[in-house]
């Protein structure tokens, strides 16, 4: 009995050890690829149609000037949805997190599920020349909270919060799984550093939004990266 279980703990043994890189191939048939993603942004209706902040004093032309150039280099909230696809370079697929109670008995600690967080999921984007999509962000951010002053441009919550959708791609076509944010807003548009001697590279920042939560998409939502039926003609 005791040679039979040697036996048996030296093949599984052998089993992890020997295995053929071919095994190993047939056994994970592919990897997925960070490169191959695709976030899609909703923006709230207030960046297209809100309501202009009032109240008066010297501080009125300036706030209308601001906002009119703001929406010049912004655009309409579909084409910088539509811009956002293609210039969101880095983006992350959301952390799970429960939290941990511990409850004592006799000297151990029984651990106990507590409460979900959700971290706050951060983009890096390209620049455009035109400052179309960081107007975008901007003008989000300028919405929840004025510049010169301690007010806002929304009457609820719920005005200023949107959704977004990470989708990783196959090298296939198509989607394979998809993450939806809930609730998201730009609480940290970053700084784009600017120097004489930056040669052969493009500006880029990150934008930080708190999210309320995530939660599984429909892999068969359209998207634009990966068109299934290109080359079929």
């Amino acid at each position: 009995m005791a040679n039979k279980d040697k036996q048996q703990a030296g093949e599984v043994e052998n089993t992890k050890v020997d295995v053929p890189i071919i095994a190993f191939r047939d056994k994970i048939i592919d990897l997925a690829r960070p490169n191959l993603f695709q976030v899609d942004m909703n923006y709230p209706k207030i960046l297209d149609n809100g309501t202009p902040e009032t109240g008066g004093g010297e501080d009125t032309q300036q706030d209308e000037k601001e906002k009119t150039s703001g929406k010049n280099n912004a655009g309409s909230g579909s084409s910088a949805a539509s811009l956002s696809s293609f210039l969101i370079k880095a983006a992350s697929i959301p952390a799970s997190t429960v939290g941990v109670i511990d409850v004592p008995y006799r000297g151990r600690m029984l651990k106990i599920a507590g409460d979900r967080t959700f971290e706050p999921w951060t983009v890096t984007v390209l620049n455009d020349k035109n400052f179309a999509l960081r107007g975008k962000f901007e003008e989000w951010s300028t919405k929840i909270q004025a510049l010169q002053q301690n007010r806002q441009s929304t009457e609820s919550i719920g005005e200023y919060q949107a959704s977004a959708t990470v989708r990783q791609l196959r090298r296939q076509g198509g989607v394979t799984r998809s993450y939806l944010f809930a609730g998201i807003w730009p609480s940290n548009i970053s700084a784009i550093d600017l120097a004489w001697d930056s040669n052969d590279t493009v500006e880029e920042y990150t934008v930080e939004f708190q999210v309320q939560y995530w939660t599984y998409a429909n892999n068969s939502d359209t998207y634009n990266a990966v068109d299934d039926k290109a080359g079929t003609d």
